[in-house]
């Protein structure tokens, strides 16, 4: 919705810093930070906290949503304060208040953005509820200026979108996942070897020593030449792989092989909508390539994906690697940079478990049309 927010407190979004308090608690983090976004579009990040949820899950493998609520609720307050103590300010200081309202578990993505509504209206805050993919988008402008428009590879545990930014909340999706994300494959395979929780760097670290050519995997979506991704074949097969293992040389073979199999896909993907991006993009414009989220921690994700930039004539961008999974720093941030154009949520603002950053294509083109059953429908 779009409100003008109160700058009773002396700040004008055309000559003042904005200072935001962002909020981030959509699955198993429960995170704070402090975020100033400068009139000349500079960024600089105060505090950020994040207290990590490993433990409560790792027994079972995997998330919990219930666990990861109630965790929430627990932590929230001290994350918060321990935020702002970090920043030297106190309430007084802040112009905003930006939580993540979705997309994510509807129970942890309740407990934040009700805190943030309860700073709102007991600071007389403006209100700025952000898309945790959003989030994700601006993330690199942590560290470093992006101008915008940009290409984006968004790869995480439950996302995988290649996606056309063109400014804030204008987002244009070239391909995305048709059914697993890559991360959730890196966590799935982990998991089927027995590597441990959380999957993704277990799985990292044990192909560090594997042989990659060993295992011959399933190639998917071969016969189109779109951007869209597929996992779910690289996953089943894997595991019916590791059922027939026992020594450690062999795990680490396949996860070599798995590793290589999904960054194979992401160069190959990204390199499509780099060729496409660069043709219908203006003169001038920069060529920048930006990757985001938590497999963008992984070192051969970013390798690959770094030599197929440059191969291409992009420059290559991504988060510091405290940026690359879920943190507040950059829900924050993209609150600034709401918040600076006049972008504001009324405080019975919903939480949504999904949410599109392009809802126009998701609706026009959905990925999982109407009929499909399972989880993802």
């Amino acid at each position: 919705m779009r409100q003008s927010p109160d700058y009773s407190r002396g700040s004008d979004p055309a000559t003042a810093a904005l200072t935001v308090l962002g909020l981030e608690t959509s699955c198993d983090e429960t995170a704070a930070a402090v975020v100033r976004l400068a009139a000349d579009g500079g960024v600089e990040v105060l505090s950020s906290v994040v207290h990590s949820q490993i433990d409560d899950h790792a027994a079972y493998g995997g998330v919990v949503p219930e666990i990861a609520a109630r965790s929430h609720v627990e932590a929230i307050d001290g994350v918060v304060r321990r935020a702002l103590a970090g920043s030297g300010l106190d309430w007084s200081g802040l112009d905003g208040v930006a939580a993540t309202a979705g997309p994510g578990l509807i129970g942890g993505v309740m407990v934040g953005l009700s805190y943030a509504k309860a700073v709102a209206l007991a600071r007389g805050l403006p209100l700025v509820a952000v898309n945790h993919l959003e989030g994700h988008a601006v993330s690199a402008r942590l560290s470093e200026p992006v101008a915008y428009p940009f290409l984006l590879l968004l790869v995480s545990g439950g996302h995988c979108q290649l996606l056309d930014v063109r400014g804030v909340g204008q987002v244009r999706r070239l391909g995305a996942t048709i059914d697993d994300a890559a991360g959730e494959a890196f966590d799935k395979i982990a998991k089927s070897l027995g590597l441990g929780y959380p999957g993704g760097p277990a799985l990292e670290r044990a192909a560090a020593g594997g042989n990659p050519d060993r295992f011959a995997l399933p190639r998917a979506l071969l016969g189109r030449k779109d951007c869209d991704f597929s996992f779910s074949g690289l996953k089943t097969a894997a595991a019916r792989i590791a059922q027939t293992l026992t020594a450690d040389a062999d795990r680490a073979d396949l996860a070599a092989a798995v590793q290589a199999a999904i960054v194979r896909q992401l160069v190959e993907r990204s390199g499509r909508a780099m060729e496409a991006w660069a043709e219908a993009a203006p003169a001038g414009v920069d060529r920048a390539f930006v990757v985001a989220g938590g497999v963008a921690a992984n070192r051969a994700v970013r390798t690959g994906l770094e030599q197929a930039a440059a191969s291409r004539g992009f420059r290559f961008l991504a988060p510091p690697l405290a940026y690359c999974t879920d943190n507040a720093a950059m829900i924050a941030l993209a609150g600034a940079e709401r918040l600076a154009l006049g972008l504001t949520s009324p405080l019975d603002v919903a939480a949504r478990p999904r949410w599109p950053l392009d809802e126009a294509t998701a609706l026009s083109d959905p990925i999982h049309p109407a009929g499909r059953k399972g989880a993802k429908a």
